[in-house]
């Protein structure tokens, strides 16, 4: 795997590209989604997006039609209703799409103008099968946004340098369509997990190789409150625990009540007087003097997922193409 930017050799380089995005009760996110779809610099009349809709209960699907008739991109809106899961939307988009190179994103992410060019731009090379760009932060205004910003949470740096293979998240990623008629589909009863399984199952059959394009950007948002950063630490925590059973790997991280008194200690008697120093001298924040119980509260909610999380039994089914 390269982790070196890649630059844009040739502008003949222009493939058709599909573009899956399941989509799950995203009324208020599609007017931003589509407006940044709609600025993609990549042609747009070699570029399809498929708008899978996953059952949501709210007017996402309608919204999908408005748009196919009424934009200057070609959007085609899909459904799934059948298995409410993310995977099971893309896996019909999947099928539903015509190009040789498919590209993944979500509702709630915003790609970037040159997204699509800089996540295109590897598969010049026949041995690539799948590129991930970079997930960066929008701008956050609470405590917690920013602690996470300051780790960065969402950057696929993590994921690049995972100690057992390198996976990228569907945020941002792409694949070939060859890939998909090898090793088949996205587990579509699979919650969390899904992205790193199918980068695992196509890196292990070394079809090719995954290129990072740190350039092709897409831009989320961090978790505002603490509800919704412990439901996002607890299914962390059970991708892990998915994993870990379907690919046999050691991948489980727990913090035990001992650790954890420790930490806290730490924090209380060296951490947070040195940090407090540095905060009068205007060397450190607010987000600096909390990050450690923030990070051990984020841990707990990992550890805690890992602990509740059970594989269903379907969720080893592997879809074909």
């Amino acid at each position: 795997m390269n982790h070196q930017p890649v630059e844009k050799t040739t502008n003949t380089f222009l493939p058709k590209v599909s573009v899956v995005i399941p989509v799950y009760n995203g009324e208020a996110d599609l007017p931003e989604l589509l407006y940044c779809l709609s600025t993609q610099t990549y042609p747009k009349h070699q570029v399809e997006y498929l708008l899978v809709d996953n059952n949501s209960g709210d007017r996402t699907f309608a919204l999908l039609q408005q748009a196919a008739e009424n934009s200057d991109i070609t959007i085609r809106p899909k459904s799934e209703n059948r298995i409410q899961s993310s995977y099971a939307a893309r896996n019909a988009g999947i099928r539903a799409a015509t190009s040789e190179i498919i590209a993944f994103t979500d509702a709630d992410c915003r790609p970037q103008p040159e997204w699509l060019h800089a996540l295109i731009a590897p598969f010049v090379n026949s041995d690539v099968v799948v590129v991930a760009g970079e997930i960066l932060a929008l701008p956050g205004k609470t405590l917690l946004e920013q602690h996470a910003d300051r780790q960065e949470t969402l950057s696929q740096k993590h994921t690049l340098a995972h100690p057992f293979c390198p996976y990228g998240q569907t945020a941002n990623l792409a694949i070939r369509r060859q890939a998909f008629e090898q090793v088949g589909l996205f587990r579509p009863y699979l919650t969390s997990g899904g992205d790193a399984d199918m980068c695992w199952r196509i890196l292990q059959q070394k079809i090719g190789r995954l290129e990072f394009a740190p350039n092709a950007i897409v831009k989320h948002r961090h978790r505002a409150t603490l509800k919704e950063l412990e439901s996002q630490w607890r299914r962390y925590g059970r991708s892990n625990r998915y994993l870990h059973e379907l690919h046999g790997v050691d991948l489980m991280r727990d913090i035990t009540l001992t650790g954890c008194f420790y930490r806290l200690g730490r924090w209380l008697l060296k951490e947070l007087p040195r940090d407090s120093v540095k905060a009068l001298e205007g060397k450190a924040n607010f987000v600096d003097l909390l990050s450690t119980p923030i990070g051990l509260y984020t841990a707990r909610a990992r550890a805690a997922g890992q602990r509740e999380a059970k594989l269903p039994e379907n969720a080893k089914i592997i879809e074909q193409l």
